[in-house]
C-alpha cells in the first residue's frame, strides 16, 4: 500500500470514519504529509499548532506558515503560544505540547487527535529509552493508539514521507533546532543511527520487531501484576513483602500510565524510599519530578500531585445539609438512636450547642483549637504534628470553625468548646459524595 491507503486503513481500523479529528500541525515533513493526507480523504480536520516560542523570528515564521497552508486548503486552523516562562527543553515542550492536545479535544469536541509519529522516531525512541535504561514496557516505543491519540504514519519510514511531500510539491519548513545535537533525540538521530544503519539497514525494522515482542511479553506480565497491585492497593506493608522485580514493576507502571518521563535510578529510588519509611508512623515526603512528590509511612504510600490547600468556605448557619467539595456535611438535632460516642477518628460527632454560627473550610494561617480534654488552645499545626498527621493531608481536612478557632476538624478530633456536658444537641457527620444516602 501507498502512504495514502496505509493511512485510510489505519483510520476505518479504528473507526474514525465521519468523526471530528484534529492533527498536530507543525509544518514539517511528517505533520504537512499527514494533514494533507488526511483533508484529501475528506475527514473533518482541524490543524492545531503549538508555537513553543522557543526560536524567535523562525517560531512565528512557522506559525505563518501553518496558517497560510491551511487558509490556502480550506483547513481549519487552531493556534497557542508558549510564554517565556516554560523551560526550553525536551521534557518541558513535549509535556506542554501534550497538555495543550488535551485542552483542543475539549474545546472543539474532538473523537481523536493524530499525530505524525513515524517508523524513524519509533526507532529513536527505543534507542534514547534504551541508552537510559528501561524496562520491557518501555521497549513497546510508541504505541499506534492511547486514548484520544492515533499514530497512522507509525510504520511509515520518514524518507516515504518526504517522498510523497515532494510527489506532491508540498514544501515544508525546516525547524533548525531539529538539526541541533545538544538536544538528546537529535544527536541519536543525527550521530547514532548513521552508525547502526552501518551494522544493519534495516534496523527501524528489527527495532519494530523488539518493540513488539517487548508488547506481547507486557501484556503476560501485566496480566498477572494487575492481581498483584489489586491485593496490594497502597499499602506499605503489604508492598515491602513484594519482592524487588514486583516492586519496581508496580512504581515503573505509575510513570508509564502518568506518561511521566523516567528511568531506573528514578523507580529504584522511589522503591527504596518506601522501604526505608515502611515503619514510620507520621511518614516523609520526598520530590519525583517538578510538581511531583512521593509520600510513604508505615500505613501507606501514595504519589502527590499537587497541594489540597484551598480557601473554599460554606457557611452553616442552620439545621440542615450542605454540600462541600467532595462532601456532604449535615448538621441535624440529636436522637438517642445509639448507646456510645464516635471515636475521634469517625465522620461524625456528637455536640452541644445554643447557637449555630460556622464556617466549613480547609486550613487557614493562624488557626488554633481547643483539643477535647485539655486545658487549653493551641495551633491546629502543632495539634495535627501531634496526631502524626502527615503534611500533605493537613490542607485537605475539612473543618468546621467558627472565626479562626476550629471546633471540629473531621476524622481528627473535637474542640472542649462544643463538647457535651449535660446533653447531645447535635450531630455533625461528613460522608463522601459518592458514598452518600439520605439515612
Amino acid at each position: 500500500m501507498n502512504i495514502t491507503e496505509t493511512v485510510k486503513s489505519f483510520l476505518d481500523t479504528y473507526d474514525l470514519n465521519g468523526k471530528k479529528l484534529l492533527v498536530g500541525f507543525s509544518g514539517g515533513y511528517d505533520s504537512l504529509c499527514l494533514l494533507n493526507i488526511v483533508k484529501e480523504l475528506g475527514y473533518n480536520v482541524t490543524a492545531i499548532h503549538l508555537n513553543h516560542n522557543w526560536r524567535g523570528d523562525e517560531s512565528l515564521r512557522d506559525e505563518d506558515f501553518c496558517r497560510k497552508f491551511c487558509c490556502d486548503n480550506t483547513i481549519d486552523f487552531y493556534c497557542e503560544k508558549l510564554p517565556d516562562t516554560v523551560p526550553h527543553t525536551e521534557t518541558a515542550a513535549r509535556e506542554a505540547r501534550y497538555k495543550f492536545f488535551e485542552k483542543c479535544i475539549e474545546k472543539f469536541g474532538a473523537d481523536a487527535i493524530l499525530t505524525a509519529h513515524n517508523l524513524d522516531d519509533l526507532a529513536e525512541t527505543l534507542i534514547y529509552r534504551i541508552l537510559k535504561g528501561t524496562g520491557i514496557t518501555g521497549l513497546n516505543g510508541i504505541a499506534e493508539n492511547r486514548g484520544n491519540f492515533y499514530r497512522p504514519l507509525i510504520d511509515i519510514k520518514r524518507e516515504e514521507i518526504e517522498n510523497y511531500c515532494n510527489k506532491k510539491r508540498l514544501k515544508p519548513i525546516n525547524d533548525s533546532s531539529n538539526n541541533d545535537t545538544k538536544y538528546r533525540r537529535n544527536f541519536i538521530r543525527h550521530k547514532l543511527l548513521p552508525l547502526i544503519a552501518e551494522i544493519n539497514e534495516n534496523y527501524t525494522h528489527a527495532l519494530k520487531n523488539l518493540a513488539e515482542s517487548a508488547k506481547e511479553t507486557s501484556e503476560l506480565v501485566r496480566e498477572y501484576m494487575d492481581k498483584i497491585k489489586e491485593e496490594t492497593g497502597n499499602s506499605t506493608q503489604k508492598f515491602i513483602k513484594l519482592g524487588k522485580p514486583a516492586q519496581n514493576y508496580l512504581i515503573h507502571e505509575y510513570f508509564i500510565k502518568n506518561n511521566l518521563e523516567y528511568d531506573r535510578k528514578k523507580i529504584t529510588e522511589i522503591v527504596e524510599f518506601i522501604n526505608k519509611n515502611s515503619e514510620s508512623k507520621s511518614g516523609k515526603k520526598g520530590s519525583v519530578t517538578k510538581g511531583l512528590w512521593i509520600f510513604a509511612n508505615s500505613e501507606k504510600f501514595e504519589f502527590i500531585t499537587e497541594s489540597n490547600d484551598t480557601y473554599r468556605e460554606v457557611e452553616i448557619s442552620h439545621e440542615g445539609e450542605f454540600e462541600f467539595d467532595e462532601y456532604i456535611f449535615t448538621m441535624k438535632p440529636y436522637c438517642k438512636t445509639v448507646n456510645e460516642f464516635p471515636k475521634d477518628k469517625d465522620m461524625t460527632a456528637f455536640i452541644e450547642l445554643s447557637d449555630i454560627n460556622f464556617t466549613l473550610r480547609y486550613r487557614k494561617n493562624g488557626d488554633i483549637i481547643h483539643p477535647l480534654g485539655t486545658a487549653g488552645s493551641k495551633k491546629l499545626k502543632k495539634y495535627f504534628n501531634d496526631k502524626k498527621i502527615p503534611n500533605h493531608e493537613k490542607g485537605s481536612i475539612p473543618l468546621l470553625c467558627n472565626g479562626n478557632e476550629v471546633l471540629w476538624a473531621a476524622g481528627i478530633g473535637l474542640s472542649e468548646k462544643i463538647k457535651v456536658v449535660r446533653t447531645s444537641t447535635h450531630v455533625l457527620k461528613l460522608v463522601k459524595k459518592e458514598g452518600y444516602n439520605e439515612s
